[in-house]
Parts: structure tokens; C-alpha cells; sequence
């Protein structure tokens, strides 16, 4: 059994949900040589999480964050408003979505569905670059 876990620091993402699989994908060389195993990607904040969703759909996307702007919006009485008004609503969906996943892998590639990806759902209107630690454990 092996593992392996590295750092990946993402660009800027405007406010919005943004597939990141190829940047993961691209991180982690050692993925093309784990016969079995799994992937473990953590985000180290709370104002931005993670989400497997449709890929293929450029509608999809946006559903999803005017879904999200609905349930926690930034009118709503928070009491913590010290960091502008969209940092409160950004802990809430946060917390809805979570804050790490897991993907099996076979044969050197993640087991997503067809119409499956890897998405940063960037909470704050100026969230900046997010860190992801991407764990594999597996064997070659």
C-alpha cells in the first residue's frame, strides 16, 4: 500500500462554482501508476468547498450557486458580519457542501461518472487563491 499527498494551490476563482478536475488530474502524476486506490481532496478553508456535480452542462453551475444564494442569503440578520456580507453566507454553504471528497481510482484514472467533475465552489466574491492537500492511498 502506498500513499502519497501534496499541496495544490488553485488560482483565483470569481464567485461561483468552477471544475477543477484537470488542475487536480495534472497534480498528481502518481495517479497514473495506482492500480486501486483512493483519492482524498481536502479545501483548508471555510468560506469555499467541494462538490461532484455534472460537468457538462454550463447551466448546471450556475443553478447550483442561485440555488445556494437562495438558501443563505446575504440579506439575511447574521450576526457575524465583521468580514463583509458575503463572508457569513459563504461559511453556511460551506458547511451545506463540505469540505472534502473521496474518489476511487482504478487503473490510473478516478472512477467519475460520465458526466462527472470536481468542482470549487467559491464562496466569496474575492475568496483568492485556495489550497487543496489531494491524498492517494493505493497500490501500482
Amino acid at each position: 500500500m502506498a500513499w502519497h499527498q501534496l499541496r495544490l494551490t488553485l488560482p483565483a476563482f470569481r464567485r461561483g462554482f468552477h471544475l477543477i478536475t484537470n488542475h487536480v488530474v495534472h497534480a498528481l502524476p502518481e495517479l497514473q501508476e495506482t492500480r486501486i486506490g483512493l483519492l482524498h481532496v481536502f479545501i483548508q478553508h471555510t468560506s469555499a468547498s467541494l462538490s461532484i456535480n455534472e460537468n457538462a452542462d454550463p447551466d448546471v453551475p450556475r443553478d447550483l450557486e442561485a440555488s445556494l444564494n437562495s438558501i443563505a442569503p446575504e440579506d439575511f440578520p447574521y450576526v457575524h458580519t465583521c468580514e463583509g456580507p458575503d463572508d457569513m453566507p459563504a461559511h453556511v454553504k460551506s458547511s451545506l457542501l463540505g469540505s472534502s471528497l473521496t474518489i476511487p481510482i482504478t487503473n490510473g484514472r478516478l472512477c467519475l461518472g460520465t458526466w462527472q467533475g470536481i468542482y470549487l465552489c467559491e464562496h466569496r466574491n474575492h475568496g483568492g487563491q485556495r489550497s487543496l492537500v489531494l491524498t492517494i492511498q493505493g497500490e501500482n
